[in-house]
């Protein structure tokens, strides 16, 4: 039951975010002289330039500013991570193109503007976060065009798998242990709270007080006998007001983890019956809430096939782990088929104590540093790996 973050700082489809699309004319390679070598090439991927400024620029991004901290070897490791990451990227991007697969001006918007949509941005955040971000309108279409063609690239190359009944069947059979209702409690909830809801809420409060004194008034109106899924419609500062307060099923861990006061965990599952109100509840984050226990199963239940969602959790499992083998048969093929030139690489092994441009190492430096966590951008071009079918629900209460 955490706070929802009303506004970011960037948008979410910017998962390679802000590489320097406006990449260098055609050079050799890296060389190793020490100088400013940024706008080098680093990679060609049949022909097209990954220039070292767009690694760069990725590794600052990925290191929150944190990269000037990065010793020589430290670095190195960096770019040779983030730019093989590029190259699979431009591999499959230059796939898609060549399947006829790249999206049209109007599924670009569409894809930025839904992503606008979902971290709550007005069109001045947007403004603002291009600014901060070093980014322009034509640099990120450019990272969503590619992005949505490696997309449709891969539901291509996926869309035909299948999973056969028998096929359920065995993994069940062999896998039973997993398939198991949770002891837990199905709430509903009312929620108040200080934030602007920027006007998606009813009823919005604006500060501490009224947030308090609003759920008071819901406390009493739910007391007096009003119906509490139409209360929650009209009064909830929650995105589950749409469903009348539903909160969905919470086992008893996640209730503590979602800061609820441990006796009225406790109270949930002993004093309370379905259909009972708890007393306004201030939370660990601020917001206030009333809920309702719509139901709860006081200890773990066995799944069968038959048990609802089991089966249909069974077979996406199934139909996302070929899925993903799938992907990645699919990108070996890709790059195996590409001519691709690693001149950083290159030029690493031709002067290793350049370090591909760079400043020798100093004598003191480790020779085994901790390799930074950045995480390459091919990965944004596999689909996520399946988990395990499970039927415990985690739906996420979000404001």
């Amino acid at each position: 039951m955490h706070r929802y973050a009303k506004r970011v700082a960037s948008i979410t489809l910017v998962i390679i975010s802000a590489i320097m699309l406006a990449a260098c004319g055609r050079g050799p390679g890296i060389p190793t002289d020490g100088k400013d070598n940024s706008s080098a090439a680093a990679a060609t991927v049949n022909g097209k330039n990954i220039s070292l400024s767009e690694v760069d620029t990725l590794i600052a991004q990925q290191a929150g500013g944190q990269q000037t901290a990065m010793s020589p070897l430290e670095r190195a490791t960096a770019r040779l991570q983030v730019l093989d990451g590029l190259i699979q990227q431009e591999v499959l991007f230059q796939r898609a193109d060549k399947e006829k697969l790249l999206p049209s001006e109007d599924e670009v918007t569409q894809a930025i503007n839904g992503k606008k949509r979902e971290a709550n941005m007005s069109e001045e955040d947007y403004q603002k976060m291009l600014k901060e971000s070093g980014q322009t309108e034509p640099q990120l279409r450019e990272v969503a065009r590619k992005q949505l063609s490696i997309q449709k690239l891969l539901e291509k190359t996926v869309s035909n798998v299948t999973v056969r009944d028998n096929e359920v069947d065995a993994f069940y059979n062999a896998n039973k242990e997993r398939f198991v209702s949770p002891r837990g409690v199905v709430l509903s909830a009312i929620f108040a709270d200080s934030l602007d809801g920027a006007g998606q809420f009813p009823n919005d409060a604006k500060s501490d007080l009224e947030a308090k004194t609003k759920i008071d008034t819901v406390n009493a109106q739910l007391r007096g006998g009003a119906d509490f899924a139409t209360v929650a419609r009209q009064q909830s500062e929650d995105q589950s007001f749409i469903r009348g307060g539903d909160y969905g099923f919470w086992d008893e861990a996640r209730l503590k983890q979602g800061g609820l006061p441990a006796e009225v965990v406790s109270n949930l599952f002993g004093s309370m019956r379905p259909g009972d109100l708890t007393a306004p509840i201030r939370l660990d984050d601020g917001r206030y809430v009333i809920l309702k226990l719509t139901d709860r199963r006081l200890q773990n239940e066995p799944q069968t096939l038959e048990t609802p969602g089991v089966r249909d959790q069974i077979k996406k499992a199934l139909v996302d782990e070929r899925q993903k083998v799938l992907g990645a048969a699919m990108r070996v093929v890709a790059i195996s088929e590409a001519k691709i030139e690693n001149h950083l690489a290159q030029s690493m092994l031709k002067d290793p104590s350049m370090l591909g441009g760079m400043q020798p190492v100093n004598p003191g430096t480790a020779t085994t540093p901790a390799a930074p966590a950045a995480a390459t951008p091919a990965a944004t071009a596999t689909p996520a790996a399946p988990a395990s079918p499970s039927s415990t629900a985690s739906p996420q209460g979000t404001k």
